[in-house]
C-alpha cells in the first residue's frame, strides 16, 4: 500500500520507509523516509532502505528492572535489588561500570556523613540553609538517615576509611570523613559483576524511554562498539545517568574544553529523556557553579576544610564573611571582589605547616594530580604561595542543588514505574556520593516492593516503535557529509548559553531579554542537529549527547526566566529581579506538553514525616486525591503530585 506526499512541489510515493522521487525530466531516485521527509537517497546498488544501513543488528531484551547508568547510584541500586529479591536486572552504561560516573577517578573524602555528635536532622538543616529553603525536607531526611549505613556497606566491600588512634573515623569538619577512595568505583563494580541474574551492557548508550499512557515500558539505545540497536523492555526503570555538563562555554575552552569540574560525559541524558517523555522536572534554575582552583579545576574543599584556609583577595583581606558562607555566596563573593578590582582571589595557604603541605600534595595526587603537579612545577609548596580560585561554568547537577526529576519519597517520578536516583533526582541537594547511594537503595527497595505486589504488562507494538527509532539512528549514520559537525553545534550552544543565559563572560548574570534570545538561538540549533553526520557508532553517541545538552539548555532557560527573583547569587543572578522575594518560596517545575515546556509552581513544606530508621515513608493519599493525582500534605495545604 502506497501513500503520496509532496516535497518541494514534487510528488513522492512512499512504501515501508522508501520513496520514489521523480524530477521534471522523468529521472527517478529512491529516498529513505523519516516522519514524512525524504532525508537522503539510497546508496548505489542499494535495493531496499534497510540494506547497508548503519544499524546492522537489532536486539530486544526483557528484564524486570532496567538501570540506566552504571555509576554510583546505579551500581548501589543493583546491589540492593539483589539483597531483597532475585528479580532480573540489566544495567546499561555508555562507558564501563569499572570507571564510570563521578567516581571514575575516586574521591578523598565522604562528603555526606553524620559524624559523632550530629544527627540526620542536622544535615537537613544544613542543606535547607545552603539552598535558601528550596528543598524537599522529606527527601533530605530519608537520604540523611541512610548516609552512615551505606558508608558501612562500602567499608565492608573494601573501602579504606582513615581512623585515628582510637579507631574512630577521621572527621573533616561537621559532615565529612577522610578515605582512600581512588578505588571506590572498582570496588562497587566488582560487587555488581559478581551478582547473579544481572546483565551488564557496557558501551551501550540509551537515548529514549519507551512510555505508553504515562507508564514506563523500557528504553531504546545502541551499542557504541558495533552497529547494534537495543530495545530493552522492563517492568521498572531506574534513571541514574548523572547531571549535565558542557551546557556553557567552559573556563578552559579550546583544546581543554573538557577540562571541567564535572565529568564531560555526563551530558544530561536522563534529564533530556525525562523532559521529552513528559516527566515533571524541578528547580533547573538552581544551577551549580563550583569554586575551584584556577586552571587545574581541582576542588577547593580539601584546602578550605583540610587546613582551614580562608578566602582572601589580592589585598590579603578575608572576604568570605562579607558575602556569606553558603556555596553560592562563596562563588558570588569571589566574582564581586574581581569585578570591583580586588582580585585575584585566593585560598590563604601561606604559613601552613610542612605536614599540611605534604598532606595536601598527597590528597590531590590521588584526586586531582594536576594541582600537585602545579605546586611541583612552580617549585613552591602551598605554605609558600596562596592558591588562586575562580568559579566554573554553570552545571545542572542534583547532587549539589535541587535540580532534577520531581519524585516522591520512594524516588518514583511522575511517570509510573520510572525512578530516579543520584544527580538526576531533584529536591534533595548536597547528597554527594553517599547520598546518591542512599537514593539508589531507596529506589531499589521501592521497585522490588512494587514488583512483589504484581505487574501487568501493557501492550506495545514493539516492531513499529523499534523501526522508527532505528530509522532515526540510521539517518545520522550517513556516509555523506552533512552540513554541520557535532563539535560545531556544541560550541555554538556553549557560546549562546555563556553570552545570554548567565555564563562566565557575564559574571553569571542575565535578564529576560537575554534569555528570550538564548531560547530562540538554542531552538535554531536544535533544528540544525538533524543535519549532522556520524561516521560510526561512537560519533552517533556524540550526536545524541549534543541533542541532550540542547534539550536541557532549553529547560534551564525556561526555569531561569520563570523565577522572578535572585535567591542564589551567581547560581541564578537575575538582573531584572536582583532581590530575593518571599513570593518565590516555591518550587519552579516544568513539564513538556505538546512540544512546549509548561511551567508549574509547587508549594514548599514537608511532604511527609519519616520515622527514624525507616528507609522511606509511606504516603497515604488525602481525601481529595483522585485516580490521576496523589496528594501530599504540607504546611496545611494540599500539595499535588500530578500524573501519578
Amino acid at each position: 500500500m502506497y501513500s503520496t506526499f509532496n516535497i518541494k512541489g514534487v510528488r513522492h510515493f512512499l512504501k515501508r520507509g522508501q520513496a520514489l522521487w521523480v524530477d521534471k525530466m522523468g529521472n527517478t531516485a529512491f529516498y529513505l523516509i523519516y516522519r514524512g521527509v525524504g532525508v537522503r537517497p539510497l546508496r548505489p546498488g542499494q535495493k531496499d532502505w534497510r540494506e547497508n544501513m548503519g544499524i546492522a543488528n537489532r536486539k530486544i531484551l526483557h528484564t524486570d528492572i532496567l538501570i540506566i547508568g552504571g555509576g554510583t547510584a546505579g551500581c548501589y541500586a543493583a546491589l540492593t535489588v539483589r539483597e531483597h529479591s532475585d528479580y532480573s536486572i540489566i544495567i546499561a552504561e555508555k562507558a564501563n561500570i569499572k570507571r564510570s560516573g563521578c567516581l571514575a577517578a575516586g574521591v578523598n573524602a565522604i562528603n555526606a556523613y553524620i559524624v559523632k555528635g550530629r544527627k540526620p536532622e542536622d544535615y537537613v538543616d544544613y542543606c535547607r540553609t545552603d539552598a535558601d529553603g528550596i528543598v524537599r525536607e522529606d527527601l533530605l531526611l530519608s537520604m540523611s538517615q541512610g548516609l552512615n549505613r551505606v558508608t558501612d556497606k562500602m567499608e565492608k566491600l573494601g573501602l579504606v576509611i582513615l581512623k585515628d588512634e582510637n579507631g574512630e573515623y577521621v572527621a573533616r569538619g561537621n559532615r565529612n570523613i577522610k578515605i582512600n577512595g581512588e578505588n571506590m568505583k572498582p570496588l562497587l563494580a566488582k560487587a555488581v559483576e559478581e551478582l547473579d541474574n544481572c546483565q551488564i551492557l557496557n558501551r551501550v548508550n540509551i537515548t529514549d524511554y519507551i512510555v505508553e499512557n504515562n507508564q514506563i515500558l523500557g528504553a531504546f539505545g545502541f551499542s557504541i562498539e558495533d552497529n547494534t540497536a537495543y530495545e530493552i523492555r522492563a517492568k521498572k526503570v531506574l534513571c541514574a545517568t548523572g547531571g549535565a555538563a558542557g551546557l556553557y562555554r567552559p573556563n578552559n575552552p579550546g583544546f581543554s574544553r573538557h577540562k571541567m569540574w564535572y565529568p564531560p560525559f555526563n551530558t544530561g541524558a536522563g534529564y533530556a529523556m525525562g523532559i521529552n517523555a513528559g516527566a515533571e522536572m524541578t528547580t533547573f534554575e538552581m544551577r551549580f557553579i563550583a569554586l575551584r582552583c584556577k586552571d587545574t579545576i581541582a576542588p577547593t574543599g580539601t584546602i578550605a576544610q583540610g587546613v582551614g584556609a580562608k578566602q582572601v583577595n589580592s589585598l590579603g583581606e578575608v572576604y568570605e564573611n562579607k558575602y556569606g558562607l553558603t556555596t553560592s555566596q562563596r562563588v558570588y563573593g569571589t566574582v564581586r571582589e574581581n569585578i570591583e578590582g580586588r582580585g585575584p582571589c585566593y585560598l590563604r595557604t601561606e604559613g601552613i605547616t610542612s605536614e599540611q603541605d605534604d598532606s595536601l600534595k598527597r590528597a590531590y595526587l590521588n584526586m586531582a594530580p594536576s594541582q600537585t603537579l602545579k605546586w611541583l612545577e612552580s617549585g613552591k609548596n602551598p605554605s609558600e604561595q596562596n592558591v588562586e580560585i575562580e568559579g566554573t561554568e554553570p552545571y545542572i547537577v542534583g547532587g549539589h542543588t535541587a535540580s532534577g526529576y520531581w519524585v516522591d519519597n520512594d524516588r518514583e517520578s511522575t511517570i509510573r514505574g520510572l525512578f530516579a536516583a543520584g544527580d538526576v533526582a531533584g529536591g534533595c541537594p548536597q547528597k554527594y556520593v553517599t547520598g546518591a547511594m542512599v537514593e539508589g537503595e531507596i529506589a531499589a527497595i521501592a521497585m522490588v516492593k512494587q514488583l512483589d505486589e504484581g505487574y501487568t504488562e501493557p501492550e506495545l507494538d514493539e516492531e513499529t516503535a523499534f523501526d522508527r527509532k532505528i530509522e532515526e539512528y540510521d539517518h545520522f549514520l550517513d556516509t555523506d557529509e552533512k552540513m554541520f559537525t557535532y563539535e560545531a553545534i556544541e560550541e555554538a550552544m556553549q557560546k549562546v548559553m555563556d553570552n545570554y543565559a548567565g555564563g562566565i563572560s557575564t559574571h553569571y548574570q542575565f535578564n529576560e531579554k537575554q534569555l528570550e534570545l538564548a531560547k530562540e538561538k538554542i531552538e535554531q540549533l536544535q533544528k540544525l542537529v538533524w543535519h549532522i553526520s556520524a561516521h560510526d557508532m561512537h560519533e552517533l553517541m556524540f550526536v545524541y549527547e549534543v541533542r541532550e545538552r540542547l534539550t536541557v539548555a532549553l529547560s534551564v532557560i525556561a526555569h531561569l526566566k520563570d523565577r522572578k527573583e535572585t535567591r542564589w547569587h551567581s547560581f541564578a543572578e537575575n538582573l531584572d529581579y536582583p532581590e530575593k522575594s518571599k513570593d518565590w518560596e516555591i518550587f519552579v517545575n516544568s513539564k513538556m506538553v505538546d512540544g512546549e515546556l509548561k511551567m508549574i509552581h509547587r508549594e514548599l513544606g514537608n511532604m511527609c514525616q519519616i520515622p527514624e530508621g525507616n528507609l522511606a515513608c509511606s504516603v497515604s493519599p488525602s481525601p481529595k486525591a483522585t485516580s490521576n493525582g496523589l496528594m501530599f500534605q504540607g504546611k496545611g495545604d494540599v500539595y499535588e503530585h500530578s500524573d501519578k
